[in-house]
């Protein structure tokens, strides 16, 4: 029997929805993680920074993208062996057409041969970006599979999207 984990990471506090600025107490990714963490009934694992990122949207994406741009290599407060695990879903937000760069830093240096990796990323319209790509770049020996990309306003509705793409995927496992 395989051993899943959900890794995720999620920005709480000011967010982009649906053309303005909403608060929000619990960010996107974290409600989708949950989700699927409680479908499968698997471990999870947030990625949290040591440094939070600001609350404020617009200075927290100059952030992110002055990130991506330098290949910032962020601290985290903690990491997860991931030896035992066989499937991993790895979720974010989609920030500048990939994932944040606190995920690129979970990703790095882990072995991940002959592990199965799902990604999946909160967006308000710019889908999967390169994310799928960049993480097969991060993972080598792993199988990176379709990756799902859930609308981060209609994310509290997204269940049967989520269980759909977990059926369809998961056959193949």
């Amino acid at each position: 029997m395989s051993k899943k984990l959900v890794v995720y990471f999620s920005h709480k506090g000011e967010n982009y929805s649906k053309g303005k600025i909403v608060n929000l107490e619990k960010g996107n990714t974290e409600i989708a993680a949950e989700m699927i963490s409680n479908i499968l009934n698997t471990d999870i694992f947030e990625i949290v920074v040591e440094k939070e990122y600001p609350f404020n949207y617009n200075e927290c994406i100059e952030i992110a993208k002055k990130e991506l741009r330098e290949n910032s290599k962020i601290k985290l407060k903690q990491d997860i062996d991931i030896k035992d695990y066989d499937t991993i879903f790895v979720g974010y937000p989609n920030w500048w057409g990939t994932m944040p760069m606190p995920v690129w830093t979970f990703l790095e240096g882990k072995n991940f041969n002959n592990k199965r990796i799902l990604p999946f990323c909160t967006h308000e319209g710019s889908g999967l970006g390169k994310s799928e790509s960049d993480i097969k770049k991060l993972t080598s020996g792993t199988e990176v599979l379709k990756g799902l990309a859930i609308n981060g306003s209609e994310v509290n509705n997204a269940e049967k999207q989520i269980k759909k793409w977990l059926e369809d995927s998961l056959k193949w496992l």
